[in-house]
């Protein structure tokens, strides 16, 4: 049998596991992970952490590896709209069609086909909890000694199987306003309104965001969602809102929300949440230098910056060399019949295979 076809059999259960984020109705008792267990146990150390909420990592360790391979397994819901079932594999033009096949199951079918075809030292992190707003599968791992042992991670999102090294981080927040009540015809609604304290904010921060930008250092802010107060005539009591940036790599997520967050009268009437906030690649205080040194040596493809967000910045943060490789196109994640080309499935396994042999020990590593 050959890579392609054991990549396929692979793929083809994947898919059929329902790993949608959300529900992520997952454990560690779940098929998925058996069905992990039985392809790669007992040549691979394998260990499950269940971190509870259909939070699950799954770490498969061969030998001793100077690369961790990290893939996600959970996917965003298959919605309505499909021509193809999206919880089966369907074959057709040279593509493989399901929800997952490029976002990312089917990287993760090629390393397990590698798993089985090499004898090479390999570490495989897989995870069910990227497709969301509150993942820690990957925190969680950084937190233990095991992170330290690998010089090198490979994030597989898709890349059409160029070695990407820099992507944008993404911050989410939710502020709330507070307002006094009160009849419009009277004099503070001016200053008591929670929609004028919100709207001189939002000014603020799109005015902050634009000098920026003019002196060269884009950030991608937008304020998706306002909504408060009640009547035209009634002063605002509360206003919501909810903002989101994107950084430029290098930048730090926290020092803008600082900024932000002081601007106009908001440190004295609002108040913040943020459902999440990813570091851009690589994270503020690291560079690309050593991955790109791994990624020639490897002889990997080069991408320039893409514009979406990966857990590969995660790892940057942690003072971990960092890339991002993988088969198929961003533009058919999370669409409707989402669909990998069969080719970037055997480039994948090739550039996949290249990584595994350079991180043998003694090799030349960066």
């Amino acid at each position: 049998m050959n890579i392609r076809q054991q990549t396929l059999d692979h793929l083809q259960q994947l898919l059929a596991f329902d790993s949608q984020n959300p529900p992520r109705d997952l454990s560690a008792d779940s098929p998925m992970f058996e069905y992990l267990r039985a392809v790669l146990e007992p040549d691979c150390r394998v260990e499950i952490s269940d971190h509870g909420n259909g939070h699950v990592s799954f770490l498969a360790v061969r030998g001793a590896p100077e690369v961790l391979f990290n893939c996600h397994l959970d996917t965003v819901p298959c919605g309505d709209g499909w021509q193809l079932p999206p919880l089966q594999l369907t074959l057709r033009d040279e593509r493989a069609y399901g929800r997952g096949a490029c976002d990312i199951k089917g990287a993760a079918a090629v390393l397990l086909a590698l798993a089985e075809t090499t004898t090479l030292p390999l570490a495989l992190l897989f995870t069910t909890d990227e497709e969301g707003s509150n993942g820690c599968c990957v925190e969680r791992f950084l937190q233990t000694d095991r992170a330290r042992r690998y010089a090198q991670v490979v994030v597989c999102e898709p890349t059409r199987c160029e070695a990407v090294f820099s992507h944008r981080g993404y911050l989410s927040v939710l502020g709330h306003f507070s307002g006094i009540a009160g009849h419009s015809s009277e004099p503070q609604a001016l200053s008591e309104s929670a929609n004028h304290r919100a709207v001189r904010w939002a000014h603020a921060a799109l005015d902050y965001c634009q000098a920026e930008a003019d002196a060269g250092r884009r950030t991608c802010f937008n304020l998706g969602r306002l909504q408060g107060g009640k009547k035209s005539n009634v002063i605002a009591a509360a206003c919501d809102l909810h903002w989101s940036a994107r950084l430029p790599p290098g930048a730090d997520n926290q020092a803008l929300l600082d900024t932000l967050t002081a601007l106009a009268d908001a440190p004295d009437h609002a108040s913040w949440q943020v459902p999440f906030s990813g570091p851009p690649l690589p994270a503020a205080g690291q560079t690309d230098a050593a991955a790109r040194a791994f990624a020639e040596a490897c002889g990997l493809p080069v991408s320039p910056p893409v514009h979406f967000w990966t857990e590969a910045s995660l790892f940057s943060a942690a003072g971990m060399p960092a890339l991002v490789l993988g088969p198929g196109d961003i533009a058919q994640a999370h669409t409707i019949d989402e669909w990998v080309a069969l080719d970037q499935l055997d480039r994948a396994a090739e550039l996949y295979a290249a990584v595994l042999a350079q991180a043998l020990p003694g090799s030349t590593q960066a």
